[in-house]
């Protein structure tokens, strides 16, 4: 029996919280709203959460600022013990998180099995960084006195998480936050909720203190983003999603001054040279164009392919993509699930018809199914110019879109002819020229012979329009203290 036979979705469902989670519990909106998820396979309604307004907001930010300076307080080792406690209860209950994020997103099972991994991972982490914020202690180099060099927590937090990867995305702010000792509102996309939901819950077990954490699902993103961040109380912003969006947050934020991490959009480029191992760049192509669906910020978004090698690695990607089972996620042999949401479908399928109206070749899908369900296939598009309209825009779907090129030259310029730099990737044998290409390719992550490069312990983030700030690694903990100069004699 497989884990998806296994896996019971009506009984997840039913143990997940569907309140706002406020000061340590699962409330109603105080307008009595409520709003309807939606599962991507089927159109039909999964469940009902509240709907936060302006007032909720409030509510929950009053309860973070009454014990912001308590949990400051809180011993890093007492912290980090309760991320560990975290880490540990998601660890436990991985499948059931996989099956609710599924539902709510979509995807295929295997994916969200992946990012539950990828996703704890971040709490074991900084559950480790919280006894590790250090400070120094040095003569002024005049003999005048003594420098000490201190962090503090910079305070309370708001995250603004995307729909794409529900629980990564949350530890991954939450996590660093809650280590160097702030309190934190998560406002989740309403897409996605449920899986946030589940994981304050989480916290609460683990022995978070209430009011720490918050979450408010909302359809009034705009309104209760707004009546946050114009709040002097919040000195920290961090947000996931369109650049468009993360603009109008950063406007917000300059105008309080308030501390901000912007993980926006992303085009990347994935670059093989014909001295590439072309098998081992086709397993690279799929896995940074596949996973999740192609719904990553990170995804390959555009193949570059030397011209001595463009037929061989296109063929063969082809029929890599075409064994790709579309499906509802949870279903037993499903790899491809649904796009989100009917807008989502409908964005990838015009990229779509307006690249072949421009001349590109369909190798592979390139039609929206008929039916219930947000499904766009697997597709495959070769003879595109690489400077093509559907290059100029991430996809977000499983399309992959096949250039050519004919020297080392060409491929670094039109891998950098992009507002974006998030994440890149190529292949090729030669050292030097792998040393010449990381260089550069204009971009804050660079994957060499590989295509997954998101780790815990390394920092998340780019240049450009991409955003500003880095998750994960040692550096993910720094955004969220502030720096003390003591001047003592």
């Amino acid at each position: 029996m497989t884990t998806q036979e296994k896996l019971d979705p009506q009984a997840v469902l039913d143990r997940v919280p569907t309140g706002l989670w406020i000061d340590g519990e699962s409330v109603p909106a105080a307008s009595g709203a409520t709003f309807e998820v939606l599962d991507p396979a089927t159109e039909e309604p999964l469940v009902s959460v509240a709907d936060a307004g302006v007032d909720d907001a409030r509510r929950a930010l009053d309860k973070a600022v009454a014990v912001a300076d308590d949990w400051a307080a809180t011993a890093p080792r007492e912290r980090g013990e309760i991320l560990r406690g975290a880490f540990e209860l998601l660890t436990d209950r991985a499948d059931d998180l996989a099956l609710l994020m599924t539902l709510e997103l979509g995807r295929a099972l295997p994916d969200s099995m992946a990012e539950t991994k990828y996703g704890t991972e971040f709490l074991r982490w900084f559950s480790e960084e919280a006894v590790r914020i250090s400070g120094r202690f040095t003569h002024a180099p005049a003999g005048n006195g003594r420098v000490l060099v201190s962090h503090a927590p910079v305070g309370p937090c708001l995250a603004i998480t995307p729909w794409n990867f529900p629980l990564a995305m949350g530890t991954r702010k939450i996590g660093p936050a809650l280590a160097a000792g702030n309190v934190m509102l998560v406002k989740p996309a309403h897409e996605t909720p449920l899986t946030m939901l589940a994981l304050a819950e989480i916290f609460a077990e683990a022995g978070l203190p209430a009011g720490v954490l918050s979450v408010l699902p909302t359809t009034a993103s705009g309104e209760v983003s707004t009546a946050i961040i114009t709040d002097d109380r919040i000195r920290k912003i961090s947000f996931t999603g369109s650049t468009p969006v993360g603009r109008t947050l950063m406007g917000q934020a300059a105008e309080r001054v308030q501390r901000t991490s912007m993980e926006l959009g992303g085009n990347a480029p994935f670059l093989v040279f014909d001295d590439a191992d072309v098998d081992a760049a086709v397993e690279g192509a799929f896995a940074a164009k596949m996973r999740n669906g192609g719904e990553a910020c990170t995804a390959a978004n555009r193949f570059l392919v030397q011209s001595g090698v463009a037929e061989e690695f296109t063929t063969k990607l082809t029929e890599k993509m075409s064994a790709v089972r579309l499906g509802a996620g949870h279903e037993s042999g499903v790899t491809l699930g649904p796009l989100v949401s009917a807008k989502q479908r409908d964005k990838v399928a015009e990229l779509v018809d307006g690249a072949i109206a421009d001349g590109a070749r369909v190798r592979l899908g390139g039609k929206v199914p008929e039916g219930k369900g947000f499904f766009y296939p697997a597709t495959v598009l070769d003879q595109v110019d690489p400077y093509a309209a559907i290059t100029r825009e991430e996809i977000f779907g499983p399309v992959a879109v096949i250039s050519t090129f004919d020297s080392e030259a060409d491929a670094i310029k039109a891998a950098n002819s992009t507002e974006y730099g998030l994440a890149a990737y190529f292949f090729s044998k030669d050292l030097d020229r792998c040393m010449r290409v990381a260089s550069g390719l204009d971009s804050g992550m660079v994957g060499v012979n590989r295509g997954v490069i998101s780790d815990v312990a390394a920092p998340f983030g780019g240049v450009k329009q991409s955003g500003i700030g880095r998750e994960g690694g040692s550096e993910g903990i720094e955004e969220y203290l502030s720096i003390k100069y003591v001047a003592l004699t």
